[in-house]
């Protein structure tokens, strides 16, 4: 307790400096810095070697600050009601007199906000007078880091300190919502589609393509372990990795299993740590049995269809 309470401290001395800390979350750790801040935003795409174009999503702990940056509406009250502190981030409209940083938004007028769910992450937010621009910590358009040995493995001594909050317990980003006119999934993620459309009772368009990038994770290529993937295949290659979705009682040393019994949330949750332990072996390729679209199995086909576009 008194560690977690001395390193939340440090966290905050180097956020209120303008450094960039990772912090974890539920979904997968973030690079964080005071997204009012030009300096701090900046450091943030330089680290991660993101484009410029690709906005951030911003963290925030309650609405008392966040009214001060966007524009709230019924839609989002009622979301933030049912699912916050949790997976979901939402994009609202910006107001004109906000404090965030240009380099968040790209200039835009709208905002991704969300409100994480881990308790280490909402102490530093709430000793904060700013909220947090935090994008996965990692480089862009690779693996997202759901530990704090991920986030190492990623930038080394680039970075100046990682809150550990241990493993990431959902260990797949937000689901992002546009709540700027009628609602509109941006990104699968952490909450799922069917859940949203039941509470809402509707039936919400996912936009896979758009002509700008409005969010993370939009790019063609994502996710990436940086050696050539395989989707719905049957049999792998001689020296292949092979992901499955269940354990099957014959095995052999190229298999990896992403749950135990076909659980997709499970699943989910262990895609990221498979595709970085994979990674670090010797095999040159990898191939995915195929996924049933549905649940949690809609997010991970997305996420494997961006990485196997390297």
């Amino acid at each position: 307790m008194k560690k977690n309470l001395s390193n939340i401290k440090k966290a905050i001395k180097y956020l209120n400096n303008h450094e960039c800390v990772a912090i974890p979350t539920e979904t997968v750790y973030g690079l964080a810095g005071n997204a009012y801040s030009n300096k701090a935003t900046s450091k943030i795409f330089k680290l991660k070697k993101r484009p410029k174009k690709n906005p951030l999503i911003v963290h925030y702990y309650n609405l008392n600050i966040l009214k001060k940056d966007c524009v709230i509406n019924k839609q989002f009250l009622k979301l933030y009601k049912k699912y916050c502190p949790g997976p979901i981030s939402f994009i609202l409209k910006l107001k004109k007199n906000s404090l965030i940083s240009k380099n968040v938004s790209n200039n835009k007028e709208t905002l991704a906000v969300r409100f994480p769910k881990h308790p280490l992450t909402r102490k530093v937010l709430k000793n904060l007078k700013y909220p947090l621009a935090a994008p996965s910590a990692n480089i862009s358009t690779k693996i997202s880091p759901v530990s704090k040995q991920d986030v190492i493995d990623e930038f080394g001594k680039k970075i100046k300190f990682v809150l550990d909050g241990g493993q990431s317990k959902i260990g797949m980003e937000s689901t992002i919502i546009s709540l700027i006119n009628k609602p509109q999934i941006l990104r699968l993620g952490g909450i799922e589609k069917n859940k949203i459309n039941k509470f809402l009772k509707t039936n919400i368009r996912i936009i896979k393509k758009k002509n700008s990038i409005l969010v993370p994770g939009q790019g063609k290529v994502h996710y990436s372990p940086e050696i050539p993937i395989r989707l719905n295949v049957e049999k792998p290659k001689q020296n292949e990795a092979f992901i499955l979705i269940k354990k099957r009682k014959l095995s052999a040393t190229n298999y990896y299993y992403l749950s135990k019994s076909k659980n997709l949330k499970e699943a989910a949750k262990n895609l990221y740590k498979t595709l970085r332990t994979i990674k670090k072996t010797k095999f040159k390729s990898i191939a995915v049995e195929k996924i049933p679209n549905i649940g949690f199995g809609e997010t991970i086909n997305d996420r494997l269809i961006r990485a196997s576009k390297f």
